[in-house]
């Protein structure tokens, strides 16, 4: 059985340490350009970088590292990056504590089109000019964590927000339709979490919309005008990305696997799966632990 290697803290040896950032050549150097398992966080990562060969594989999603690209990677995700040379750039990582700590509402972090917790999480790809500036804010964030100035983390924190608002204006892609005014975020966090809460039972579009008082239409406009797919889009990715961790992760039979994911019968699940991902269950591990 492959056990997915878990990092919990920021700093596994500075328990406190609520946000960190490094070169991505010194990780390189450090490991000895050793390549990394697949493991997860319970922070957000996200990586600046200016040059970089490879792959990195975010949820069994695997995209091509090249320059001039962010990625985004939530807490929970299973992540790993495969470099084929040396990278040029930044990691950065922060818990809820630290947002916390700097008054940054964990709603601005929901309401950004970011950090997409399931289905595909490509990288952004700015112009130079977009990517500079970019750039030039994770500078200063390093050049302040590894230093003393007073209000060192209120800064980064500032830094942080102000990198952020610059990635999600670059995505938005999906303008907010004059309908669906602010209250719209408030029920997205909420749709969120009704899936997260549900979604091993509940597969259906209607259930969520009846439990947060509003028409499935309604639901389904919301959330494709907030995060570009359709409130089944959502809950179908949630099901895939937990089918493909237990297959990976777990000894698990494909006939557990869809009983603890609210399938009555086997051979549903394996339509499921397949039909999303194009591949068997069976199929899935085997390529998955091949590579």
């Amino acid at each position: 059985m492959n056990i997915v290697k878990t990092y919990q803290k920021v700093n596994s040896k500075k328990k406190n340490v609520s946000f960190g950032i490094s070169k991505m050549e010194d990780i390189y150097k450090k490991r000895n350009g050793k390549v990394d398992e697949p493991h997860r966080h319970h922070y957000f990562t996200v990586l600046i970088i200016n040059k970089a060969k490879g792959l990195h594989k975010i949820d069994f999603n695997t995209y091509e590292l090249s320059n001039r690209q962010i990625f985004f990677v939530a807490p929970g995700q299973v992540h790993q990056v495969i470099e084929t040379e040396k990278s040029i750039g930044f990691a950065m990582v922060f818990s809820n504590q630290f947002l916390v700590e700097n008054s940054i509402p964990l709603s601005f972090i929901d309401s950004l089109n970011l950090f997409q917790n399931y289905g595909q999480s490509p990288p952004l790809t700015p112009i130079k000019e977009q990517f500079d500036t970019i750039e030039n804010f994770t500078k200063h964030i390093f050049r302040l964590f590894h230093s003393d100035v007073n209000m060192k983390s209120l800064s980064i924190g500032a830094f942080l927000k102000l990198l952020l608002i610059e990635c999600n204006n670059i995505c938005a892609i999906n303008p907010i339709e004059s309908d669906i005014d602010n209250s719209g975020d408030n029920l997205v966090r909420a749709f969120k979490k009704g899936v997260e809460d549900h979604y091993k039972k509940e597969h259906s579009t209607t259930f969520y919309a009846n439990k947060l008082h509003i028409t499935p239409d309604h639901l389904n406009r919301t959330v494709k005008a907030k995060i570009g797919k359709t409130a089944k889009d959502y809950i179908q990715a949630r099901i895939i990305t937990e089918a493909k961790r237990l297959l990976y992760f777990t000894d698990l039979s494909n006939k557990e696997i869809g009983y603890a994911l609210g399938f009555n019968e086997p051979a549903n699940f394996s339509a499921f799966f397949k039909k999303n991902t194009q591949l068997s269950p069976s199929s899935f591990k085997k390529n998955e632990i091949k590579h």
